[in-house]
């Protein structure tokens, strides 16, 4: 295996009394679609930023592409950031085109490589048109065009479904997964966390400016088996001690378990229970919410507890 695209060790970055960032390591390698998780306030974004030379770290170590980042290792970089940022009152083809030599494309290479993603997203028509009168999704869909048309070696998208519709949302799945064939570097943030299960094979989840969790998502999942249950029968599982969170599915309970609950546990606590009747109980491979609601929760009840 090559040396990573992106490296980063013990990255701490602060603003004022906030701590925004406090451990963070990972590494990303090319060919791999690599998901950058955490809840709201984890320190993604943060740790995004400074990844691209956007904020500098009060500590730790950064190497892209195998050192410090300079400018023409940024023209190697694709970022569709959190915060949208196309020129609303422009029209849309010289607004990519401009974007696109930004990134070091000269005009004609980048109107001919605009005129196939146009058509392939289904804007060509409305190349004509001001930003602001395209819907959300069109919207979506010229960023994502904008980060990918320079054909960079590392992408970075944070939040890529936003605002797209079924067919939209396989499409993009599809444009990413050729990303990775490609040998292209691909770090994706999400809070959608069946698209990280169908498309990343590792993962980090942040938690509080920490790295908590990182590693394949396979291994991951062997790790945390018997952290769920599924449950079936009659009456009200929705509140059972030693759950962290209960959701039906297609008429079976699917339970969540708080850290160091066994499934044992809860089936002798539904068994003690009068009001409900056990028709199915098995133990599930977990899902990557299942984990994060899992790890984050638990911690946040850990500090409680600690308090």
């Amino acid at each position: 295996m090559s040396g990573p695209t992106v490296s980063l060790t013990g990255l701490c970055k602060t603003f004022g009394p906030v701590k925004a960032v406090t451990d963070v390591s990972f590494d990303v390698y090319p060919g791999e679609i690599f998901g950058l998780l955490g809840p709201n306030g984890a320190g993604k974004t943060t740790t995004i930023r400074v990844m691209l030379d956007i904020y500098r770290p009060d500590h730790g170590q950064i190497a892209v592409f195998g050192g410090r980042l300079d400018e023409g290792k940024k023209n190697r970089i694709g970022y569709l950031p959190e915060e949208r940022g196309l020129y609303k009152d422009l029209k849309l083809e010289p607004t990519l085109v401009y974007l696109a030599t930004l990134k070091g494309l000269d005009e004609a290479t980048a109107r001919k490589r605009l005129a196939d993603w146009l058509q392939r997203f289904d804007l060509y028509d409305h190349r004509h048109k001001k930003v602001q009168d395209l819907s959300r999704g069109m919207q979506q869909k010229a960023q994502i065009i904008a980060t990918l048309i320079h054909q960079p070696d590392l992408i970075v998208v944070d939040e890529p479904f936003l605002g797209l519709d079924p067919v939209n949302t396989r499409l993009v799945k599809t444009i990413i997964e050729e990303q990775r064939q490609a040998g292209r570097t691909i770090i994706m943030s999400t809070h959608q966390m069946y698209q990280v299960e169908a498309l990343c094979n590792r993962i980090v989840l942040i938690d509080r400016g920490r790295s908590v969790l990182y590693g394949e998502v396979e291994q991951i999942k062997h790790d945390f088996a018997g952290n769920a249950v599924v449950v079936a029968g009659q009456g009200d599982f929705s509140q059972v001690p030693g759950a962290l969170e209960a959701r039906r599915e297609n008429g079976t309970w699917h339970l969540a378990l708080a850290p160091g609950v066994s499934s044992q546990d809860i089936f002798r606590a539904l068994a003690a229970r009068d009001d409900v009747k056990i028709e199915r109980f098995e133990i599930a491979e977990p899902s990557l919410e299942d984990i994060f609601v899992s790890v984050v929760q638990g911690a946040g009840a850990g500090e409680a507890a600690d308090a």
